[in-house]
């Protein structure tokens, strides 16, 4: 398996993976497949421009699984969008995308967090197998969105 950075000239791949994750877990994500699908290749180019870091786990052409880094304020990188496609869960790729998301993060001067839904479970364990620690439910959480927990990586 190999992990590599990509960029707006790579949107088709990105698409790819993202609507297959938009569509296996609608659940886990803030954007919706029927946001997305019919995007043009701009806003494809734009995501890939405007997020420094998205990274694809994959072994030859099959893509295993994606993850993206966001930097916030001066001290922070949010890991966003993270997905492993359902076969290749339980094989170390979501350990493997965090590892090197965070060390690009820490390249920075920047410590690592995330958001994830109450009600994802399994995310919220694989997170913590990978070294987060769950602070909570932010303080003035809108009442009106799904609970999300926010992770961060203690190293």
């Amino acid at each position: 398996m190999d992990i590599s950075q990509i960029g707006p000239a790579d949107w088709e791949r990105f698409r790819a993976v993202r609507l297959a994750s938009l569509s296996e877990a609608p659940a886990a994500f803030g954007s919706r497949h029927a946001d997305w699908v019919d995007a043009p290749a701009e806003r494809w180019q734009s995501r890939l421009t405007q997020v420094p870091l998205t990274l694809l786990a994959h072994e030859g052409t099959a893509v295993l699984g994606v993850v993206s880094g966001q930097p916030v304020g001066d001290a922070w990188v949010e890991l966003i969008s993270m997905w492993v496609a359902p076969a290749a869960r339980g094989t170390g790729v979501a350990g493997r995308l965090i590892d090197a998301l965070a060390d690009w993060a820490t390249g920075q001067g920047r410590k690592t967090y995330l958001m994830v839904r109450s009600d994802n479970t399994r995310a919220r364990k694989a997170y913590e197998r990978a070294g987060f620690v769950d602070t909570g439910i932010p303080d003035g959480w809108p009442a009106e969105e799904p609970p999300e927990h926010r992770m961060e990586l203690r190293s």
